[in-house]
């Protein structure tokens, strides 16, 4: 990626520019105001490779199991593609607790394709948000609403032609 500068549309997918979204947090000039702001921000300081900023907004008491090597190297030597917001639940004001829903795209330093899909774990301690720890997103079930059409049987359509040479060519 090229380089971010104020002006750039902000990495962390909300469609305003750098220095007027993630930029202020991220330099300590404003602090997050929900949960959803501080994992926007903890992503663009990962674009922008500035662990600093990912260090001193995880929870205090979870500082000490980042493997600080090895998140700055995944940082580095990472082409970030993109985050989605997928859920947020509480995490905003009047809330001492948060959690957000997302899917980061990242390419490596072999040119693979990567998604990481998280739920992360907000805590707000003395007024500030603190990354405090993830879990893996809750995987819902698909359910059909009609039963499966077997191969043979007439297309649902009602084209009178096999599902198989209809509808489920495709």
């Amino acid at each position: 990626m090229s380089a971010i500068t104020a002006s750039s549309e902000c990495p962390c997918g909300s469609g305003r520019v750098y220095g007027d979204c993630c930029q202020p947090h991220i330099e300590g000039a404003a602090e997050p105001a929900s949960a959803e702001a501080l994992m926007r921000a903890r992503y663009s300081a990962h674009v922008v490779a500035d662990l600093d900023y990912v260090w001193n907004t995880t929870d205090p008491a979870k500082a000490d199991e980042v493997d600080r090597i090895t998140a700055r190297r995944w940082a580095e030597e990472s082409e970030w593609l993109g985050l989605d917001i997928r859920h947020c639940e509480r995490g905003g004001e009047g809330d001492d607790d948060g959690a957000v829903e997302f899917v980061c795209e990242y390419r490596d330093r072999q040119g693979k394709r990567h998604r990481h899909h998280e739920l992360a774990l907000f805590r707000r301690i003395d007024g500030r948000w603190y990354f405090h720890d993830a879990a893996a997103p809750k995987v819902e079930q698909v359910r059909r609403e009609q039963p499966k059409v077997g191969r043979n049987e007439p297309c649902p359509c009602g084209s009178g032609k096999k599902y198989k040479k209809c509808c489920g060519a495709n």
